[in-house]
């Protein structure tokens, strides 16, 4: 874009102060220099009009004045900028993984868990617009739901059409960490970003899948991937939906984690564990996720100076040659 003028050597412009100076001397000198004649009385004179080479008497000072001002001007060299601004954005892949077993519908969180989390999870990948996200979901096995993408209006329609294991979803229940694990690690492991990371949610105990949580947070440590992992649930019992002859009723269910084994998933691969117990909890987990996987921004500027005296030099020429002109022809005064 271009700036506005800056100039090279500004402390030229104090000349100017100097411009009033030249136009008080001379008018202190035309007082002081002008033929005078004695006559007995200016009565006929009075009525008189002046011409207009009269009022026009003192335009070659004026022009010369101006004159100077535009060299004063050009002497501080006046320069015109063109900036510019390259940002090269090297973001984070970030998978999340998602436990949807039965579980998830619980309902110490608002509505529940799995909704609240899907509502965090969708704030979470708006804050981060340059990165490329996805998600996986799990319960007694796991799939992709999406890939990564820069593309976040389809994730987050992807994550809205989340719902529970077993019923229509067509996933199997149970809670297979490891396996979600290693689904999100797939996904990432041929991934050229400089940072690459899945945040894990669950509120279960792994009890089914094929690979064992430490084993798939061993691989990630492989490839250089940071697991942040977040228990969901109460402390104590937890309200769950259950459905009835007599429709919905609810009962206590103790709240099982294994905390243990989340916390040391997060420490093989340099990430950290997490406790959420209500909706507002896991928000500012999120948020803190979010502040330490923060994008990195190269800033590359530039600026090109175009010098703009010569245009001013051409201008105080052709106020010098019109002040000539006058001076010598319509304007010449005797002396």
């Amino acid at each position: 874009m271009i700036n506005g003028i800056t100039f090279h050597n500004p402390e030229f412009l104090y000349l100017l102060l100097c411009l009033p100076l030249l136009a008080g001397w001379k008018w202190w000198r035309h007082k002081h220099t002008v033929a005078k004649v004695n006559i007995s009385n200016m009565e006929m004179f009075k009525a008189t009009k002046k011409s207009l080479r009269q009022r026009l008497m003192f335009l070659p000072f004026a022009l010369r004045l101006l004159t100077l001002a535009v060299l004063i001007v050009a002497l501080a060299r006046p320069q015109s900028s063109l900036k510019g601004r390259h940002e090269n954005v090297e973001g984070v892949d970030i998978m999340l993984a998602l436990d949807v077993s039965g579980s998830m519908l619980a309902e110490d969180f608002i509505p529940n868990r799995l909704e609240a989390a899907k509502i965090v999870a969708s704030g979470f990948v708006r804050s981060r617009p340059t990165d490329r996200m996805g998600i996986v979901v799990f319960a007694g096995e796991s799939f992709t739901q999406c890939p990564l993408t820069i593309d976040h209006n389809i994730l987050l329609s992807q994550i809205a059409s989340i719902r529970e294991a077993g019923g229509k979803s067509g996933i199997e229940d149970g809670t297979a960490i490891g396996d979600g694990l290693a689904t999100a690690i797939n996904r990432l492991k041929n991934s050229t970003a400089i940072s690459k990371t899945i945040i894990l949610l669950t509120d279960g105990i792994n009890n089914m899948g094929s690979i064992a949580p430490l084993t798939a947070a061993e691989i990630a440590a492989v490839y250089d991937i940071r697991v942040y992992t977040i228990g969901v649930g109460t402390i104590g019992t937890a309200p769950h939906p259950v459905q009835t002859p007599f429709g919905k009723q609810y009962v206590n269910v103790e709240v099982h984690l294994d905390e243990p084994m989340l916390q040391q998933m997060a420490e093989i691969t340099g990430g950290q564990y997490f406790r959420a117990t209500n909706k507002n909890k896991l928000k500012s987990i999120f948020e803190e996720i979010d502040q330490m996987e923060k994008t990195k921004i190269e800033v590359l500027s530039y600026e090109r100076k175009y010098e703009e005296f010569k245009f001013l030099l051409w201008i105080a020429l052709g106020l010098f040659l019109l002040e000539i002109l006058l001076s010598y022809s319509i304007l010449r005064s005797i002396p």
